[in-house]
């Protein structure tokens, strides 16, 4: 499951790399990840200090830090 989520957050992290920040909306369409597995590699690069989450008009927007 680890190696998963972490697959994951590079694929993820990839995606705000190349197209800047997202609201989570759009990256879970993006990235065509269930909310599970968006959650658990959102909460990965959050640990790794890697992304920033700010709430902007009660949607959460991701970017990197």
């Amino acid at each position: 499951m680890i190696e998963k989520i972490g697959t994951n957050a590079g694929k993820v992290w990839t995606l705000l790399d190349e197209a800047g920040s997202q609201n989570v909306k759009d990256l879970k369409k993006s990235s065509k990840l269930t909310d599970k597995d968006l959650y658990a590699a959102l909460g990965w690069l959050a640990r790794e200090g890697k992304i920033t989450l700010v709430e902007k008009e009660k949607e959460l927007v991701v970017s990197l830090v």
